[in-house]
């Protein structure tokens, strides 16, 4: 998995802080890859954008905590507990804490990732 630490203008990722942004122009799709660009970290959770190219996905997981998925370009799969439901672009899905869950790209997609571990 690639990580974008920088701005596509070369701004640090600092530089994001206080400005207007499009979240699906904060990752570039590259091709057979996923790319994920952290934008907030912190002891309480994360906000994580990725990019996923067509046939991508993550693999079968859980996590000690909630995590809500938005679906900001193209579609997936998510599967929770055996369960798969489509997500679209502008659409949500949260994914309970501790349940098996998976991302599978019906088409190459991008989603914004918020955990919080309280």
């Amino acid at each position: 998995m690639a990580m974008e630490m920088m701005n596509p203008d070369g701004a640090k990722k600092d530089d994001l802080l206080g400005r207007v942004l499009v979240p699906k122009d904060l990752v570039s799709y590259q091709d057979g890859a996923v790319v994920s660009r952290t934008l907030i970290s912190k002891g309480v959770g994360t906000v994580t954008v990725f990019s996923f190219d067509q046939g991508q996905g993550l693999s079968e997981h859980t996590a000690p905590y909630d995590a809500m998925v938005e679906i900001l370009d193209g579609e997936a799969d998510i599967t929770i507990s055996g369960r798969t439901q489509r997500v679209k672009a502008g659409e949500m899905l949260i994914m309970p804490a501790n349940q098996p869950h998976s991302l599978d790209g019906v088409k190459a997609f991008k989603m914004m990732l918020i955990m919080i571990r309280a």
